[in-house]
């Protein structure tokens, strides 16, 4: 039998760990495939909801601008670019809308947002109070 050197076991480990790694989640309690399904769901949400709607309405407002001639055409292409940007604006702007929308529907599942906490810059009141409810919510939901 050919052993195998230790080089190559050690790349062969390391591979594995960094396998590992990419499929394993923080939250072990969460199905996998209800992540997927809320993934696919806000993929198509986005679009069909916040993007593709933002993204028409945008070319139409800068064709109405056009032919009003708040805008000028190009020479040579005419209104299309200002149409393609706008159109690619909208939809990247609405598609941004949406990740609110589906950061909650991961949190209904319990997944926690990745990256760091996002809270109000400020420490009034109201956000204190806010600050707390959460808090204290937090620690009365048993977590199973």
């Amino acid at each position: 039998m050919a052993s195998i050197p230790d080089d190559q076991k050690v790349q062969a480990s390391s591979l594995d760990q960094k396998d590992q790694h990419l499929h394993s989640f923080p939250a072990s309690n969460v199905n996998i495939q209800e992540i997927e399904r809320i993934r696919r769901e806000c993929k198509e949400e986005s679009f069909w909801h916040r993007g593709l709607p933002l993204s028409l309405g945008s070319m139409l407002v800068v064709q109405g601008l056009v032919a009003n001639g708040t805008f000028k055409a190009s020479p040579r292409f005419g209104p299309l670019p200002k149409m393609a940007l706008a159109g690619i604006a909208g939809f990247a702007v609405g598609t941004m809308s949406y990740i609110r929308t589906c950061q909650k529907k991961f949190e209904s599942i319990g997944v926690q947002p990745f990256g760091p906490k996002w809270h109000c810059p400020h420490t009034c009141k109201e956000c204190k109070a806010k600050l707390e409810r959460s808090e204290l919510e937090k620690s009365k939901t048993p977590i199973s």
